[in-house]
């Protein structure tokens, strides 16, 4: 299992060109030093990016997350984000991308002069990567759902480490996935420091309670994209959407609960600590959204 990130195999991504810093490498060639912040630290942000008939979906609005984050973290891009979005578009053309592709842009500091923490003995411009592969979920995900299991890992205060932050830096939550993998679940279901649910641990994470749709408050987990746009839809559609506090118990007596994000887009949950949401099966609202979703896409495209 995989979660929401699960995929069929592409034989194509054996062959794909790798951008780093504006140079392409193929794949067996890529490299980045030993001494790099993000290699030594996880010192950096990234996006993750979905391909749609050609098109980078909701690219701006990624751009916006991915500066905002340098910008938090005092590192300086040499490259603005029109050149940083001519880059992207220039490699899915040398690969002949055109649709079904998952991009990872990342972004850390830079090399260093000796593996120390300290910014100041970062020697080079921020290392800027960019791999783009042929990846599409499995299409189950979308129509079977996921399982979640509740784990011990808090989301944390942002004064610790802000979880608004798309950091390299995701100890808490590969701590979070490997609790949940070893209880048998697909993803992770994390809650804030006051045992509200927040988000899971790498998605977003919703419920559908009498024809409403609750997500968090929002103060505990990353500004989703997908997230922000699902909110969006359901406004736009005359769908009741809140982002609030609630409990786990009000999430386990829900009619419905769903995940979104930029690969799987919207996946149903079926069961959360071993208790089956609703009838266990995709419900008509996810249904609905899924199919907003889709136009929503296309429109964007």
């Amino acid at each position: 299992m995989k979660g929401s990130h699960e995929y069929q195999d592409d034989p194509r991504n054996n062959a794909i060109l790798i951008d780093i810093n504006g140079t392409l490498f193929p794949r067996n060639e890529a490299r980045i030093s030993v001494f790099d912040s993000g290699f030594i630290l996880g010192d950096g942000v990234w996006e993750g990016l979905r391909v749609h008939h050609g098109h980078i979906a909701f690219l701006q609005q990624h751009m916006e997350r991915l500066y905002e984050g340098t910008a938090a973290l005092d590192i300086t891009m040499e490259v603005d984000q029109e050149t940083l979005s001519k880059r992207l578009y220039a490699l899915l053309k040398a690969n002949h991308m055109e649709h079904g592709v998952h991009i990872r842009l990342m972004v850390s500091r830079g090399e260093k002069a000796t593996p120390y923490q300290d910014p100041r003995v970062t020697i080079t411009p921020p290392t800027i990567v960019i791999i783009a592969e042929y990846k599409t979920p499995k299409a189950e995900t979308a129509s079977k759902g996921l399982t979640l299991f509740t784990v011990h890992v808090r989301r944390g205060y942002p004064d610790v480490q802000d979880p608004k932050l798309n950091s390299h830096s995701k100890l808490n939550c590969i701590t979070a996935c490997i609790q949940a993998t070893k209880a048998g679940a697909d993803e992770a279901l994390m809650l804030d420091p006051h045992g509200f649910v927040a988000t899971c641990n790498s998605t977003h994470f919703f419920i559908v309670r009498n024809g409403e749709v609750w997500t968090s408050s929002g103060d505990y987990c990353l500004g989703g994209v997908t997230r922000g746009n699902i909110i969006r839809l359901c406004q736009q559609n005359g769908i009741p959407v809140f982002e609030k506090n609630f409990s786990l118990m009000q999430a386990y007596g829900a009619n419905e609960s769903f995940v979104t994000g930029t690969f799987a887009g919207i996946a149903p949950v079926t069961t959360i600590d071993g208790r089956r949401i609703g009838n266990g099966d995709r419900g008509p609202m996810v249904e609905r959204l899924q199919d907003l979703y889709k136009d929503m896409i296309e429109t964007n495209s």
